[in-house]
């Protein structure tokens, strides 16, 4: 059998997968079920962007394990219902250990619900606002593959679109942090070359 290029690992299943998802089944289904995978509805692409805010300074997998407890926490990431939160609920969040309990990055969720709500007051969607933003052929590597993937932590779509929301009023979206997001929500196809997935989408 032909040695696996570097970044890609086989899985007990059989299946070639790229390496940050390891051995845990709860990893390598989101690898295989959501990430790279083109996002639309709102709601998610929301959720993502709050998600994304939180994951900084941690490890993606803990907040995908937190992930149904911020559901619960967030109403479900309706923007309309977080744009309403006030003090009562910020400190109702503080004090829940089913999620990050990071005041500042909590109090951003709220500040970019409202940025959203003004955004569709406007007729402006997320969908709409990402989806007109896709990066250019000329921007992207030709191949994708572990060291290249290692050297994309942004780009120049990502510095525009974070430079974008912030002035919308979102914060807790850096450069860095929208590119995560543009891989999650499918806006390029970061799996790498020879991961079953990319040669899928």
């Amino acid at each position: 059998m032909k040695p696996l290029s570097k970044g890609l690992k086989q899985g007990e299943d059989g299946m070639i997968r790229c390496w940050w998802c390891g051995d845990d089944p709860f990893y390598q289904h989101y690898h295989d079920q959501e990430w790279g995978r083109p996002v639309h509805d709102e709601i998610r692409l929301f959720e993502k962007i709050c998600l994304e805010g939180f994951q900084s300074g941690l490890s993606w997998l803990t907040i995908l394990r937190k992930r149904e407890n911020f559901r619960e926490a967030f109403a479900g990431f309706d923007v309309r219902r977080i744009a309403a939160f006030g003090p009562t609920e910020i400190e109702r969040l503080m004090a829940d250990a089913g999620i990050v309990r990071n005041r500042r990055k909590i109090e951003a969720t709220i500040q970019n619900a409202r940025a959203v709500c003004r955004m569709y007051d406007q007729g402006e969607s997320l969908a709409d606002f990402f989806w007109s933003r896709v990066p250019p052929k000329e921007e992207r590597p030709e191949r994708i593959t572990h060291d290249t993937l290692l050297q994309m932590s942004q780009s120049p779509t990502s510095l525009r679109i974070s430079k974008d929301l912030k002035a919308r009023g979102f914060t807790f979206v850096g450069p860095v942090t929208m590119y995560a997001h543009m891989q999650a929500m499918g806006m390029v196809n970061d799996h790498l070359e020879g991961c079953a997935i990319r040669k899928e989408l």
